[in-house]
């Protein structure tokens, strides 16, 4: 029995070594974050890690307990170093895959791997792998080959292969052992004998993001996600009880009727709504951003109407659309707009304007059934998609489709023979790895920040040509224009993780000769958020808003300023006291920072962002 457990523990030491290995990788890439820490702290990477290391040790390890226990009952059964060596190896080359692809999907989105990665190469394979395509590719293998040959090689060297078996002839020692190794198997993958199974804040200990990613096994992670990824039919974000949420929530909500600035000169304008990919506000010199990266955008802010204080409600594109045209909050974990049932309950823009006699369009380079943006736009009215099947095969494609320039002309040709008023939706795409353009890169390919900064400034060069052009149609006099990106962006500073709000602010700007003039160049200054346009813009047509429930008129001056975010099971939420985020998976206040010297405002706002979470999702599982 001792030379069993002896065999098993030498093959659960390998899988446990293997992780630790796995996890120097990951430091060593992200050698950058790793000098900010203190050596303490990389220490006890390793030291909370092992928990979860060692319940993904214990999985892989269950076949082969199962190949003991059966060799226990049957003498004659042959282990076969062969199939033994095959085993190891296709789970060092699948971890190794799994982690090295781990890491470029946290540069990109400072989160782990997770199902979502694999359902959007599930649903769009080639533009999932457009997506990632600013990877470093060489150094990606070079780091898979790496990891898988040392993996093997540690596994050569511990001799795991070789299971030398004295047998065991009575039955009840048979019994015994089999029930003892299934019992440490089992123990292990539970994460131990407590009443709560291993679950990923368990390996949490710092307040910062990155050494709790680091300390989780991201193969333990990753089965996991994929494991509950059928759909989740309670809400992970409960923290109170619902009538308290409710009242949390309600004073962000409300507003005061008969308080809202009135901006525009015309009652029923054309309006054409440009949503432009990625397009952060250290992109905006107005906003605190770089010089020389918008300057376009620059010269239409000093003619318009900018709100510079608005903040993206996720992270993604999928999430930025339903936020804008459905003011419906991002559910951190979730996109409603993937449930064809979920988002067709949802109020929209698109239907709302269609109600309203308008003409409505949606135009969009790349697929459209991407996200199912398609779909979304069809359930809710939207008369017109147009997509990159709608341009010829000589068109200019980018590896997500036709150039931003190509579309922005073929909306212009499109408006020109609709009939007034219309409403029509343009997403940009260029702005988006790789980062491809059809000229020259602006400021040069030498690294992902250049690379980022020549994409948006042929996004802003494209948009002012374009708008150039819109002022000589008969229909531009009636057109109110407005601005927005779909989320922020780490580049190109680099500096933004996940729960910092900097990450999340982008430009809103209304423009167009149907703004009065005594407010073209002007600011607005309260905070708000993406899901506030729907109500800002209804409110100033004299439409009603009511069915947005989530946005506020930021005209109006009893909008209490307020803004709330999203990524991977996180949020943070912004006022005009401080700033907080909230990382639900450890159950930790992961960023904090205070605007004035309040010192309730923190605590005050975590329960405000919990309640809003809480019912954010709540109506999430309704539709």
């Amino acid at each position: 029995m001792n030379k069993l457990f002896g065999i098993l523990w030498r093959y659960f030491a390998f899988w446990m070594l293997f992780a630790i290995l796995c996890r120097a990788f990951f430091l060593a890439y992200f050698h950058e974050q790793l000098h900010l820490l203190p050596w303490m702290e990389v220490l006890k990477i390793f030291a909370y890690g092992m928990r979860m290391d060692a319940s993904m040790a214990a999985y892989i390890c269950a076949i082969p307990t199962l190949v003991l226990i059966l060799r226990v009952w049957v003498d004659r059964l042959h282990i076969s170093q062969r199939l033994s060596r095959l085993y190891v190896w296709s789970v060092v080359i699948a971890c190794s895959l799994i982690n090295i692809i781990n890491f470029n999907i946290y540069r990109e989105w400072d989160t782990l791997i997770s199902y979502k990665a694999v359902d959007l190469f599930l649903d769009s394979p080639h533009l999932a792998i457009a997506s990632a395509a600013s990877s470093p590719i060489f150094l990606s293998s070079l780091l898979l080959l790496s990891l898988s040959c040392l993996g093997i090689y540690l596994a050569r060297w511990m001799k795991i292969y070789q299971c030398t078996f004295v047998g065991i002839n009575k039955w009840y020692k048979k019994t015994f052992t089999s029930l003892g190794l299934l019992s440490v198997v089992f123990l292990l993958i539970r994460g131990g004998w407590g009443l709560t199974p291993l679950n990923p804040s368990m390996v949490y200990f710092a307040t910062n993001a990155f050494p709790n990613h680091a300390a989780t096994n991201v193969s333990w992670y990753f089965i996991n996600d994929i494991l509950h990824a059928g759909g989740l039919h309670r809400n992970p974000y409960i923290s109170m009880k619902n009538t308290e949420a409710k009242q949390a929530v309600a004073p962000l909500l409300k507003t005061t009727a008969g308080h809202t600035t009135r901006i525009l000169s015309r009652s029923k304008p054309n309006v054409v709504l440009i949503i432009l990919e990625s397009f952060t506000a250290d992109l905006v010199q107005s906003l605190g951003g770089e010089r020389g990266v918008a300057p376009g955008l620059e010269k239409l802010i000093a003619d318009g109407l900018l709100f510079d204080h608005i903040y993206a409600s996720g992270d993604r594109t999928d999430k930025g659309m339903i936020a804008i045209l459905s003011a419906f909050p991002t559910q951190s974990s979730k996109s409603i707009i993937k449930n064809i049932q979920k988002q067709a309950e949802l109020p929209s823009l698109m239907s709302d304007f269609k109600e309203k006699g308008y003409h409505t369009s949606f135009y969009y380079g790349g697929e459209s059934e991407f996200y199912n943006f398609k779909g979304y736009m069809l359930s809710h009215g939207c008369r017109k998609v147009v997509d990159q099947l709608c341009f010829p095969h000589r068109e200019a494609r980018s590896k997500w489709g036709v150039f931003d320039h190509a579309t922005f002309g073929k909306q212009l040709r499109g408006l020109d023979k609709e009939k007034q008023p219309f409403f029509s939706t343009l997403l940009t795409l260029n702005n988006h790895e790789p980062f491809d353009l059809p000229g020259v890169h602006r400021f040069g390919t030498d690294n992902l920040p250049n690379l980022f900064r020549s994409t948006a400034f042929y996004t802003d060069s494209v948009l002012c040509s374009y708008l150039k052009q819109a002022k000589t149609k008969p229909w531009y006099k009636n057109t109110l224009f407005i601005i927005v990106a779909d989320h922020g962006h780490r580049l190109p500073l680099e500096q933004w993780e996940s729960n910092c709000p900097k990450r999340y602010r982008i430009p809103l700007l209304l423009y167009g000769d149907v703004l009065q003039p005594a407010y073209r160049g002007k600011r607005i200054n309260k905070i708000g958020s993406q899901v506030d346009l729907a109500a800002t813009l209804l409110n100033q047509l004299g439409y009603d808003a009511k069915p947005y429930t989530w946005s506020r008129d930021l005209l109006n001056d009893s909008t209490v300023p307020f803004a709330f975010f999203s990524w991977s099971d996180g949020w943070g939420a912004v006022n005009g006291h401080c700033q907080v985020a909230f990382d639900n998976v450890g159950k930790v206040m992961s960023y904090q920072k205070s605007l004035d010297s309040c010192q309730h405002s923190k605590e005050d706002l975590l329960h405000q962002g919990k309640a809003y979470m809480q019912e954010v999702y709540n109506q999430y599982l309704t539709y």
